[in-house]
């Protein structure tokens, strides 16, 4: 039976039995809103979700002593420190498990901070002993990434001069230093730390590898005075991965040379009706000819690709790569200021056809981009994104201005159930699972291992003034394994 149905033909029960009179009292998203939070259990994999938001600010010397005291958790969930060393970057943002993430034993990591502070680390899962990878050298590194080729893929978050660069022997690389920008730039250590300039240049938040090495990802960029915000792109490589052994040589990665497209929707009167008022449906991809490494943005404004509203992570949806589809979902943040916008942005996904129809470089594939969540005043500034593999959960974290508001609020983790066999496309319930307990701080990076039951998080620029990264235990068996998507 569909959950959906099941909680609607719940609240349907009241009305049929003899409220049909006070109708106009009756508010039937709430009804269901309380029925999900009632099966949080088999819906969410926790007993008892967050009703609201934490809006305490724990001191530093708290913080310290404890920082596991740095979250609120829903009734069920438990937390571990994996990571507060001193030397632990305070504004860890995207994370990878080292070497997979079956029984993984390191956590790769960016710091989202300048050119003199350290870039990439890794966390010994043990004992929480933390080395530079990256000292120096880059721009706010947000996004890494395992490739099924066994390097690790990060970039930069720098506007439109951020850089992708591709990491071998990920557990004995230490103290390399990047320099230099566009063609120029290079590394002090170039056998294990190489740029990869056929990608393309602009402000990397996400990114997604499939196992035949194409990649997606998006630029972090918000409109302006009417000019186009972020679009999205994959990459082609010339030679895809043919899934043998992992490379020992960088120069043998299919992210040496490919081409890259950016995604632009509409297709109507033969694929030209794309434009502003055009940003859910389906589209084309667009080939970039610019000379590497490509102004991406820049191309983004030639090419009239379609733009959102500051895209962030991006994450492969495992249940549909299972069957050998594409589909991967987004966060688009926005922007909720007090008194601002109200934009509170959404999550997104995007489809692009079979793994080999994604590949292929005469654009059979037909990228599809629809709506998961739209956000709210609970719900906002979505960010990093991650998917529960066993439930096919959503868990989705805000970095949104609730410190900001009146009264102030934390940030929070949301768990969104995605969308099943009802009518619409949309997730089916969200519940808020985890609060942060600091008003200064985000969570970033979430990342679930293999089982679904381990959930890794930064507490990024904390109070503690140093990094702190936390395990989430104690997740239940979901009960909806059935999802089926609808693929046209």
């Amino acid at each position: 039976m569909n959950r959906k149905h099941t909680l609607i033909g719940i609240a349907m029960t009241g009305v049929i039995s003899g409220t049909a009179c006070a109708s106009q009292d009756l508010d039937f998203g709430l009804q269901v809103d309380h029925q999900a939070f009632a099966q949080s259990n088999k819906l969410f994999g926790v007993i008892k979700p967050l009703e609201e938001s934490s809006t305490i600010s724990i001191s530093a010397v708290m913080a310290n002593a404890d920082p596991a005291r740095l979250v609120t958790l829903a009734k069920g969930l438990s937390a571990r420190v994996v990571g507060a060393k001193s030397n632990l970057g305070p504004n860890t943002d995207m994370m990878a498990l080292w070497p997979k993430a079956v029984h993984p034993t390191h956590i790769i990591a960016c710091n989202e901070q300048g050119i003199a502070r350290v870039g990439l680390q890794r966390i010994d899962m043990n004992t929480g002993a933390v080395e530079d990878i990256i000292s120096s050298g880059l721009t706010s590194c947000d996004p890494v990434y395992i490739t099924p080729w066994g390097t690790i893929l990060f970039a930069e978050e720098n506007g439109a001069n951020g850089h992708v660069f591709e990491l071998l022997d990920a557990l004995i690389t230490t103290n390399v230093t990047v320099s230099g920008s566009g063609a120029g730039t290079t590394t002090s250590d170039p056998v294990h730390v190489a740029y990869r300039p056929a990608i393309g240049q602009l402000s990397f938040e996400g990114v997604a590898v499939y196992p035949n090495g194409v990649m997606y990802f998006g630029d972090e960029n918000r409109p302006g005075n009417g000019n186009p915000c972020g679009a999205y792109f994959k990459f082609i490589p010339d030679n895809l991965w043919n899934g043998k052994a992992p490379i020992t040589d960088l120069n043998n990665s299919p992210l040496v040379t490919g081409t890259t497209y950016g995604m632009r929707v509409g297709k109507r009167s033969g694929n030209t009706d794309y434009g502003q008022g055009n940003e859910f449906g389906r589209g084309t991809w667009i080939e970039i000819t610019d000379v590497a490494p490509a102004n991406l943005r820049a191309a983004a404004s030639t090419l009239q690709l379609t733009s959102y509203y500051r895209p962030e992570d991006i994450v492969v949806d495992l249940m549909e790569l299972e069957d050998g589809f594409v589909r991967f979902c987004v966060n688009n943040t926005g922007e909720d200021s007090q008194g601002g916008d109200n934009r509170w942005g959404e999550s997104m996904c995007i489809t692009d056809g079979t793994l080999d129809e994604a590949a292929d470089n005469f654009s059979l594939s037909i990228p599809e981009f629809q709506p998961l969540a739209f956000g709210n005043f609970e719900m906002a500034m979505m960010d990093n994104i991650a998917y529960q593999p066993g439930s096919g959960n959503w868990v989705v974290q805000e970095d949104g201005e609730g410190p900001g508001a009146t009264p102030p609020r934390n940030n929070d983790i949301w768990s969104c159930v995605d969308d099943g066999d009802d009518m619409d496309i949309l997730d089916d319930a969200c519940a808020r699972v985890i609060s942060l307990n600091d008003l200064n701080a985000e969570s970033t990076g979430g990342v679930f291992d293999a089982s679904g039951r381990r959930y890794f998080v930064s507490i990024q620029h904390n109070d503690t003034g140093h990094g702190v990264i936390l395990e989430i235990t104690g997740w239940k068996d979901a009960d909806h394994h059935h999802r089926h998507r609808k693929h046209h």
